[in-house]
């Protein structure tokens, strides 16, 4: 009785109660919801948000925010469809490479800004948004990269795969799910991670190298955004220095507040996240059915976020509350 009671007292499963309550309402007025073609949709809207929301989560727990995410993905695509529209001869499997690699340059550039001159990430993060989207604008002329220079091969990824013919972007969001768990939960660095945001004065006793693994997490969370921008290549067979990562880091923000990762550091889980971003899916794919604007996922995404900063405010006072309890009765 305890372990249930256990479950169902964590903030997971109050997210997955959410998501199976959200689809069942929305069920009962489109039945077309709660089809295998809606949820094949709702897997395609969810693997850009759950790879960034993986690198971003991490920046979180590191008491820290990466504001600049959308633009290092549209930065990050648009260098590579450029590459691909001018050196056609290139094998399209080295744009991961490429991707990456510019996505770890942008993070680290974040980073070094962040533990240098000891700035606010999310003012340094700000600044690097807007610097890194009017980067994308020079370097493309404010043109975009059409869907002939997209090699087929990369667009293939979002259409199919050998396996049930799941589409390979699925699997990459899964697979990048899967590796950030075990480095959160089963590795030392990791684990100095949310050490770190859980007190930032006392890392430094403990021997945790507070730059190193500050300017860690902001490379890894431009490592992500880089293969975020490749895999938007891919899902929608185009770039556009207008619209590519327009919004994302929005949408990433919300998955990982929603899923229980708190803003003042040290608190968060994979699962948690991962639930965070489906729930998002979820709600992504049910404004077109109920007729509601796509102008108006802006404003939800923002009305989830502040829910969610309340929730996470009041599970924090419950928290200090119980704890405050036991050392009286102590």
């Amino acid at each position: 009785m305890n372990i249930l009671r256990n479950v169902f007292l964590r903030r997971e499963a109050g997210i997955a109660v959410m998501i199976v309550l959200f689809c069942l309402c929305v069920g009962a007025v489109k039945p077309r919801f709660l089809t295998l073609d809606e949820l094949r949709i709702i897997l395609l809207l969810t693997p850009l948000i759950l790879i960034g929301a993986m690198g971003q989560m991490l920046v979180i727990v590191a008491r820290n925010v990466d504001l600049s995410i959308g633009s290092m993905q549209g930065f990050a695509a648009m260098v590579t469809a450029m590459m691909f529209k001018f050196h056609p001869e290139i094998p399209w499997f080295l744009g991961f490479i490429v991707a990456i690699g510019v996505g770890v340059a942008l993070g680290f550039v974040n980073g070094a800004l962040i533990t240098l001159f000891r700035l606010p990430a999310i003012i340094v993060t700000l600044g690097t948004l807007n610097l890194y989207r009017g980067l994308t604008f020079i370097i493309s002329d404010a043109k975009q990269i059409d869907r002939q220079y997209v090699p087929s091969a990369l667009k293939s990824m979002s259409n199919t795969s050998p396996i049930f013919d799941i589409p390979w972007i699925i699997f990459m969001a899964l697979g990048v799910t899967l590796l950030t768990y075990a480095f959160a939960n089963h590795s030392r660095v990791g684990r100095q991670v949310f050490a770190l945001g859980s007190n930032p004065t006392a890392a430094p006793l403990r021997g945790i190298r507070v730059t190193a693994v500050t300017l860690m997490v902001f490379m890894i969370s431009g490592a992500l955004a880089g293969l975020s921008g490749i895999m938007y290549a891919s899902r929608w067979g185009f770039v556009n220095p207008s619209n590519t990562g327009f919004g994302f880091e929005f949408q990433v923000i919300a998955a990982v507040v929603i899923g229980g990762v708190s803003i003042n550091g040290g608190v968060g889980s994979v699962l948690g996240v991962f639930l965070g971003v489906m729930l998002l899916g979820c709600v992504s794919a049910a404004l077109p059915l109920l007729g509601i604007a796509g102008a108006s996922q802006s404003a939800i995404y923002g009305a989830v976020i502040v829910i969610a900063l309340l929730i996470d405010r009041s599970v924090r006072l419950r928290g200090v509350a119980s704890l405050a309890a036991l050392r009286a009765r102590a």
